[in-house]
């Protein structure tokens, strides 16, 4: 996460950059609330007793979830189960590890019985899946298009441990992108070069002139080990961060 004070790019200059290269989640869309997530795995899952909770209870069993950092995309465990650190540690570098992790995570929960088993917790797990958790900042679309007027390569680079190009497809950003480099598919996350090393490549831009766009410092940020350019952003709802990604276009000229 960074902060609105430290919003200026290191390592380049405007009108050198062809390529931009975005993180996911925090910087192009932002995952749903914690109580809206669980409100519709509730509403999918079938759980025994559901119907009965009251809006306090939800909001209460939401708080914990996002406490146990159980929402992928959200906020990170405030406790580490010990017995979960060796998959937080390899959670997007492989699809089954994801699952494991956020499920095992949910699971410190108690929530209401599932006609089957875990089918709430896998719900749940489901649901951060779909275009509907995530909202796009206001204006993603808009930066993203007018990086395609004007001829700049433009992609995504993820650490993530499932396909989020249908979400990207869903909401209309796809288009504008040439290219989708996820961590899971590599069996590599950032801050590894290689990981953007790659993202370079399928950019057909040398590092040198290529902008990496994100929240994480540490993750992101790593791309300068690379000679990237880097422009943090702020994690900030999408209702408090409505001009975060437009000083990308003033960058590139």
């Amino acid at each position: 996460m960074t902060t609105s004070e430290d919003s200026g790019a290191h390592g380049t200059a405007a009108g050198r950059i062809r390529g931009v290269l975005f993180d996911f989640s925090g910087t192009l869309l932002r995952i749903e609330p914690a109580e809206s997530w669980l409100r519709a795995a509730l509403a999918t899952s079938g759980a025994a007793g559901a119907a009965a909770l009251d809006d306090a209870e939800i909001a209460r069993l939401a708080a914990a979830l996002e406490h146990a950092g159980a929402l992928p995309g959200g906020a990170s465990p405030a406790e580490l189960p010990a017995g979960l650190r060796a998959l937080w540690e390899n959670r997007d570098r492989d699809a089954r590890a994801h699952r494991a992790l956020y499920t095992g995570l949910a699971l410190q929960v108690p929530l209401p019985r599932p006609e089957l088993p875990d089918s709430l917790y896998d719900a749940l797990y489901d649901r951060h899946r779909t275009p509907a958790a995530w909202i796009p900042y206001p204006d993603a679309a808009e930066v993203l298009a007018e990086l395609h007027r004007r001829g700049i390569r433009t992609g995504v680079v993820s650490n993530i441990g499932w396909d989020l190009r249908p979400v990207l497809r869903a909401h209309g950003l796809d288009r504008y992108l040439d290219c989708c480099v996820l961590s899971y598919e590599h069996g590599r996350q950032k801050p590894d070069p290689a990981l953007f090393a790659l993202a370079c490549r399928e950019l057909g831009v040398t590092p040198a002139d290529v902008l990496m766009v994100g929240d994480d410092r540490t993750a992101d940020g790593g791309a300068t080990a690379l000679g990237c350019a880097y422009l943090p952003v702020d994690h900030l709802p999408v209702d408090r961060r409505p001009n975060g990604l437009r000083p990308v276009l003033d960058l590139v000229g």
